[in-house]
């Protein structure tokens, strides 16, 4: 069973972390926080947009980049950048591997981008348009990459309520 992992870089928006925690949750994923965070996890606002699941999201917390690639060696690490070449559709994306987004105001440094060209992957967007939200994006290409497994692990089948669909 494939478990993907989200590695948010340096995120700022407490909002934006609870949110993408949310989605880690609903997808089995594995969430990697790497410091400093603009934030304190235990913000409400982190808790107000991951609501009653963020305390069974998976989350590790790493106090710097260097940090993150000790703990995790030889990881497949796939970076989302407005810069990259390659679109987030083209990776065959591997059994645990981690997609990686920058924080808001930034994204990933540029040193960190020329290391790993060969996996920095994009979302495209029209003309003149900076960037998506954060965990907009995330939910983007983690959906994508479950997709290459063919949602393995997740619910397919609708769930009717007292007020069936027809």
């Amino acid at each position: 069973m494939a478990k993907l992992n989200v590695v948010l870089l340096e995120p700022e928006i407490p909002s934006n972390t609870g949110n993408i925690g949310r989605t880690c949750l609903a997808t089995g994923t594995r969430l990697h926080l790497i410091e400093p965070l603009g934030f304190k996890l235990n913000e409400k606002a982190v808790h107000r947009s991951g609501m009653d699941y963020w305390r069974d999201v998976d989350v590790t917390t790493y106090i710097n980049y260097e940090d993150f690639l000790e703990r995790n060696p030889g990881a497949k690490i796939y970076m989302a950048s407005t810069k990259a070449k390659r679109l987030y559709t083209e990776p065959d994306y591997e059994e645990d591997c981690f997609l990686m987004f920058g924080k808001e105001s930034a994204g990933i440094p540029e040193e960190i981008l020329l290391e790993n060209q060969e996996r920095a992957i994009r979302i495209p967007m029209a003309e003149g348009i900076r960037s998506l939200n954060l965990a907009n994006s995330v939910a983007i290409v983690l959906y994508e990459a479950l997709r290459h497994h063919n949602f393995e692990h997740l619910q397919l089948e609708g769930k009717l309520t007292k007020y069936e669909w027809l």
